[in-house]
């Protein structure tokens, strides 16, 4: 099954800013294109605001004038519904209710072609319940674009329950012929993207909550040790909160409240607020003119420690011993396999985020997972309370001496970054165990969707086989409520390799 010919024309009803988008993208493809929105005024608006858009894209050397004038030619606003029968393919944006678009395909279904495809571009509801006001539900199919749709690559087609092969093959090569990324993905709450970023606003809210860390350190960690584009309150505070927490609330409600996707009551109450972001001023943070931008927490200076001792393999942060070396901290090596930690001068302990908390053992001061070590700037430390202070001084003296900016954080267990990365990795097998898409797509989408670092996957191989389900077991042990649960899948990939390397 191949792409709709470019002579095919494609439909978009819904006229707002995601309508526009999608419809722009059809049209600089080089489809005719119709236009269509309940509001009587709106369409033949929508169809300036393409046009004026394709004038910017002229400017900026990105079309020729003569393909502006050929693809405005091909855009026509549509006063009703029947002129679309002779569409190839028409994709609905339209408010996020259920009744109103099972409606809207309704009427369609009784214009247009039985060979004609119609698409959805929720990103919240259900393709199988849409599509089941369907005559013909198999000629029904996602095609979630990420906005802005001309600019971000990422298209999520979704298959629903009675979704044919062909529809969905067409509608995937027809997205690839556009120029864009397509993924295949079963019909799931949130597909593939709103369901594995759960965690990464999820677990940063968690530790606001648990008053381990302000908005602006967590921010600053992810970043600058996490190596995400922004961290979780900036973020959502982009998007809306109004929006994320509806995301998040659609996607919990729909997997039955499934405790590993519940909602953030912090944030809850930032939306009862009115503080919806950057569009309405204040969100975590004041975007009021002249307002100052809180800064992380960052410790003062500490001298270095003259030497370390390595007791065990450090796994993910084995890159920081050539980096002490470097710095000129003398490295001892202990021959005995005592764990995996740092032994410092004053006898206390710096570890690698585990799971565990600092309050459970003599002298500890934990460390966050960083995505590269070397390039990280900024490093945490959580200690608890009966952490002696010199031990704490020379953890923070060590990463100091690296370069690095450090934050002292609360002993939270799995800290900020390795809780975040490992749950994220823990949904993403346990979305490929249950088939909603294969592991490449999956990279695909969280690269291209959410501009994570690494896909979940490529993670998983760089941190080994038994680290992420390591830790969420370690956290589940603290927080027995099943929210750090590691999946069957991710417990079959932990134990997987070692079971095959033990059978006779």
């Amino acid at each position: 099954m191949t792409a709709l010919d470019l002579s095919s024309p494609v439909a978009v009803v819904g006229t707002g800013t995601m309508g526009q988008g999608i419809a722009q993208v059809a049209l600089v493809a080089g489809h005719p294109v119709r236009l269509y929105d309940a509001v009587p005024g709106r369409a033949e608006a929508a169809a300036e605001a393409i046009g004026a858009r394709l004038d910017r894209l002229v400017a900026k050397d990105r079309l020729t004038a003569a393909e502006r004038d050929a693809a405005r030619d091909r855009l026509a606003p549509a006063a009703e519904l029947a002129e679309l029968a002779d569409c190839a393919l028409v994709v609905e944006a339209v408010l996020e209710r259920l009744d109103v678009k099972q409606q809207l395909f309704r009427e369609l279904e009784e214009v247009v072609a039985d060979d004609c495809l119609l698409a959805t571009n929720t990103s919240s509801l259900s393709v199988t319940a849409i599509g089941g006001a369907l005559g013909n539900p198999g000629r029904f199919v996602g095609l979630h674009f990420f906005n802005p749709a001309p600019l971000l690559p990422l298209v999520e087609v979704v298959s629903g329950f009675a979704t044919d092969v062909t529809s969905a093959t067409r509608a995937y090569e027809t997205a690839r012929a556009w120029g864009k990324t397509p993924v295949a993905c079963a019909d799931t709450p949130g597909f593939i993207v709103n369901r594995i970023a759960r965690p990464f606003y999820a677990e940063a809210f968690a530790v606001y909550e648990a008053q381990a860390a302000d908005p602006a350190t967590i921010d600053a960690v992810l970043r600058e040790c996490g190596g995400f584009r922004m961290g979780a309150f900036e973020l959502t505070d982009l998007i809306g909160q109004d929006v994320n927490e509806s995301v998040t609330h659609s996607v919990w409600q729909s997997f039955f409240q499934d405790v590993r996707f519940t909602p953030s009551l912090a944030q809850r109450r930032l939306v009862e607020s009115g503080r919806h972001g950057r569009k309405s001023g204040h969100g975590w943070y004041d975007y009021a003119e002249g307002a100052e931008r809180p800064e992380p927490h960052t410790a003062d200076k500490e001298r270095p420690p003259a030497h370390v001792t390595v007791e065990g393999d450090l796994g993910p942060a084995a890159g920081l011993l050539p980096m002490l070396r470097e710095a000129g901290i003398q490295v001892r090596e202990d021959d005995e396999d005592n764990g995996t930690r740092l032994v410092l001068p004053s006898g206390g302990q710096l570890a690698l985020a585990d799971g565990q908390t600092s309050v459970e053992f003599r002298d500890v001061v934990y460390f966050d997972l960083a995505l590269d070590y070397r390039k990280a700037t900024r490093i945490a430390l959580s200690a608890s309370q009966d952490t002696s202070p010199q031990t704490l001084a020379e953890a923070i003296g060590l990463f100091q001496a690296l370069g690095k900016d450090v934050s002292v954080i609360g002993d939270v267990p799995g800290m900020i970054v390795a809780r975040t990365v490992a749950r994220i990795v823990d949904l993403a097998h346990d979305a490929v165990a249950k088939g909603v898409a294969t592991e490449e797509d999956i990279d695909t989408a969280m690269l291209l969707g959410v501009n994570y670092p690494l896909g979940p996957f490529e993670w998983s191989r760089r941190l080994g086989r038994g680290w992420a389900y390591d830790l969420l077991d370690d956290l589940h042990l603290r927080d027995p409520s099943g929210r750090y649960a590691p999946s069957l899948a991710l417990y079959r990939h932990a134990y997987a390799t070692d079971k095959r390397e033990s059978t006779p």
